[in-house]
């Protein structure tokens, strides 16, 4: 079993950044960490995928914008965003193999 702690969210101007922590309650290095998004009234929408190895995907929506990395030593994984839109208010969570934390949100407004 493995527990899934996000932290980092808040209340940031547009074109603001934040970093957002995935911390985990055991090794996930042999895993892949997913990041994902969902706000109320919205489908879940998948944000992007670190795989253990290291390879980077991400959704269009956020590609060039957002950056995910991950300190297999801290058992972390991590969402920089950048640049960010009144749209991309939402509840962000990480989803290890059939984990999930509980969410940090982040809202962006002036």
């Amino acid at each position: 079993q493995v527990q899934l702690v996000e932290s980092g969210g808040g209340l940031v101007q547009p074109g603001g950044s934040l970093r957002l922590s995935c911390e985990a309650s055991r090794s996930i290095s042999s895993a892949a960490v997913n990041w994902y998004r969902q706000a109320p009234g919205k489908e879940r929408e998948w944000i992007g995928t670190i795989y253990e190895y290291g390879r980077v995907v991400y959704a269009d929506a956020v590609k060039g914008r957002f950056t995910i990395s991950r300190d297999n030593d801290k058992n972390t994984a991590y969402l920089q965003m950048n640049s960010l839109k009144p749209e991309d208010t939402s509840l962000y969570y990480c989803w290890v193999l059939r984990y999930r934390g509980k969410g940090t949100q982040v809202t962006v407004s002036s």
